[in-house]
């Protein structure tokens, strides 16, 4: 079966064949590298498979389309298309739901419209969590097959940092609070005053603030003095660190050096940053938004688009280092990507009988 995953080349999708290369009735088609993208730090983007004229010029070459990620770079009417060349081939529809709720729109009526096309048009539907699940049924009367998030550090990094974790390296206990690119849905600076709290109320914690300098340089393209300049006010409290982008090799050390990541979302569904603290065996201090704690085991508090409850964020933090919580071995995600590989291949011989 020739799949036309877009895109093909994201950790999530390379990670939904098995390992070991054995499932060989599975192939997914090259992503197309867009006009003038060939520098760009990601060379899908925006995915080329998404134009209604890439479907009709290569509809031989794929018998299932595969939308994961990418469609919020298409219009509404684009989409339509799509789906409209796509019937026209009789080439099926499956849409893996990961975001119910963009986190990169302030808003949510663009991406309600894009999904307002893709989900009624779609033969078969899948989304990570139960939770996902039921909001859909309750918002378009669909069933979505539910199969979870696989791994996202590769299995011998995570063997390889789990070892370094547990030999220990002596160093305080460490509450992490990354602040990326500032997508839509985080408020770093909501938290910091409960993050201070909780990590004075341990004694011998600390609280660690990661950076990117497009956020927290003022040379940076997003360069955010508010939240700066909190920082700056927060003196020896925090430990502030401005850097670049990490790679994964960097991201996976940044991770796996710190006790406990604080996800700072007020909205949003799936997240893969905490599959990799599932790798690593770094505990989760997530929100009530989304389905997040249907991932995995984490502590919640409460903090959507409607509120932020603080003295929920300070037990959470606290409740994390209590946590008894055995993590997933490299030997348990290779057997669960192995099932998510077969669950994705059933489904798309389901749709070619």
């Amino acid at each position: 079966m020739r799949i036309a995953s877009v895109p093909s080349d994201h950790v999530y999708v390379r990670h939904l064949s098995p390992p070991d290369g054995n499932d060989r009735s599975v192939t997914r088609l090259p992503d197309p590298t867009p006009p003038g993208a060939e520098s760009e730090p990601s060379r899908w983007w925006p995915p080329t498979m998404l134009q209604a004229d890439w479907v009709r010029e290569h509809h031989r070459e794929f018998d299932v389309f595969h939308v994961h990620f990418g469609f919020d770079a298409r219009a509404p009417e684009d989409l339509q298309e799509l789906v409209t060349v796509l019937r026209q081939n009789d080439k099926p529809l499956v849409l893996t739901m990961h975001d119910l709720r963009n986190p990169h729109h302030h808003g949510r009526k663009e991406h309600d419209a894009q999904l307002d096309v893709l989900v009624p048009a779609a033969d078969a539907l899948i989304t990570l969590t139960g939770g996902a699940g039921d909001e859909i049924k309750r918002r378009w009367g669909r069933n979505a097959c539910v199969i979870p998030h696989p791994h996202v550090v590769e299995l011998d990094r995570m063997s390889a940092l789990r070892a370094e974790r547990s030999s220990g390296n002596g160093t305080p206990y460490r509450v992490g609070m990354h602040v990326k690119s500032l997508r839509a849905c985080m408020d770093p600076s909501a938290l910091l005053p409960a993050l201070e709290r909780a990590v004075i109320e341990m004694g011998d914690a600390r609280l660690q603030i990661n950076g990117h300098r497009d956020v927290l340089d003022p040379r940076g393209e997003r360069y955010d003095p508010d939240l700066a300049q909190l920082l700056h006010d927060c003196g020896d409290l925090v430990d502030v660190r401005i850097h670049d982008f990490f790679d994964d090799e960097a991201l996976w050390r940044y991770l796996s050096s710190i006790d406990v990541s604080v996800l700072p979302y007020r909205f949003g569904t799936h997240s893969g940053w905490l599959e990799a603290c599932r790798d690593l065996g770094t505990r989760v201090v997530a929100p009530s938004c989304g389905y997040y704690a249907e991932q995995g085991p984490v502590q919640s508090y409460v903090f959507d688009e409607d509120g932020f409850d603080e003295t929920t964020l300070i037990d959470a933090v606290l409740g994390a280092r209590e946590m008894d919580v055995e993590p997933l071995s490299a030997l348990d995600r290779l057997g669960q990507r192995r099932a998510i590989s077969a669950a994705h291949r059933d489904l798309y011989d389901s749709l070619l009988r």
